[in-house]
């Protein structure tokens, strides 16, 4: 949903920008964990299955530190954990935001689908940051 085609199906130009602008450390690692580190969708409405997965956390980590290396810096390496706490807070303002907008911006399923959404992304925020200790433990443990 990030590009416009014609009507053969060729991509004429990408209209959501996000995807293509300079970006830092803390969105790119940040925004990712927020979806791969949840195991349900972001708007499920089963919030006792929302949990922040270490075991995708550590994958993916282990996978960005390695790549990111070169230049990524010290004190970017050490606050990784809180890019994974604030995207899910950052998402669910977001969402409670539209919601109490009258549902402009986010496409809905039903009258309380960002209602359901910002349920869903407070709890993993609430999750992921209940792991910070551990994600900055094993951060350290990566040489």
């Amino acid at each position: 949903n990030n590009m416009m085609f014609d009507k053969d199906g060729k991509i004429l130009c990408v209209i959501d920008l996000d995807t293509v602008m300079p970006s830092y450390v803390f969105s790119d690692f940040g925004d990712f964990l927020r979806t791969a580190a949840n195991p349900v969708a972001e708007d499920s409405p089963e919030l006792e299955k929302v949990d922040f997965d270490m075991e995708i956390f550590k994958a993916f980590t282990r996978g960005y530190i390695k790549g990111t290396k070169p230049f990524l810096t010290p004190i970017e390496r050490e606050n990784l954990p809180y890019a994974a706490c604030l995207f899910p807070f950052m998402q669910a303002v977001r969402f409670f935001a539209d919601y109490i907008n009258g549902d402009t911006y986010y496409k809905i399923k039903y009258p309380e689908h960002n209602l359901v959404r910002t349920r869903n992304q407070l709890k993993l925020f609430h999750s992921a940051l209940s792991k910070v200790p551990q994600m900055a433990s094993f951060i350290e443990s990566i040489k």
